[in-house]
């Protein structure tokens, strides 16, 4: 019996895309151009590659059903999707990016079978391990996610910001004590 099948994927990818959006929410559109580092992405830009981060296992998984990745075309699609980052968007537009792509990829979680997880893929030769399951693999995307949202969160507190989930456990904390 698996726990973990498709609706709680879908789900748990649901709530961090939700705390992702709160945060792009937050950060004042005038700071969507702050870069923490000069080769770093702007704020803009980082929410743009989160929005687009699906892509290649979406391509993978729902639209070539690949067995392998052998030739699968990451140098292209990696060209596509930074030119993509780096359109100038409005606060709106992002949010709006983030919104649509979490919701199409969720709901494609969603009606996923457990026994479409647990196929498993070939990577290309010489990496380890050299086969993963679709669940693994399309699990990536909100592991990726998180990792970024990270990031987010400390360059709220390089804006002068204090990220929403520290916020909420701050007002957690002072009411248990009151």
């Amino acid at each position: 019996m698996n726990y973990y099948g498709p609706k709680e994927l879908a789900e748990s990818f649901r709530t961090v895309r939700k705390n992702t959006i709160t945060i792009a929410q937050d950060i004042p559109e005038e700071k969507y151009g702050f870069r923490p580092a000069p080769a770093a992405r702007s704020v803009a830009e980082l929410l743009a590659h989160i929005s687009l981060a699906y892509s290649a296992q979406y391509q993978i998984h729902a639209q070539e059903h690949r067995s392998s990745i052998e030739g699968f075309g990451f140098p292209s699609l990696h060209e596509r999707l930074t030119a993509e980052e780096k359109k100038p968007r409005s606060k709106e537009e992002v949010l709006e990016m983030l919104r649509s792509s979490g919701e199409k990829w969720s709901g494609w979680l969603e009606g996923l079978t457990e026994s479409f997880l647990a196929e498993r893929v070939e990577m290309r030769r010489g990496m380890t391990p050299p086969f993963k399951s679709r669940f693994e693999m399309v699990l990536s995307v909100k592991e990726h996610e998180m990792h970024h949202r990270g990031q987010l969160m400390l360059i709220e507190r390089m804006v002068g910001l204090v990220p929403h989930l520290t916020r909420e456990i701050q007002a957690r904390l002072a009411a248990q004590r009151s």
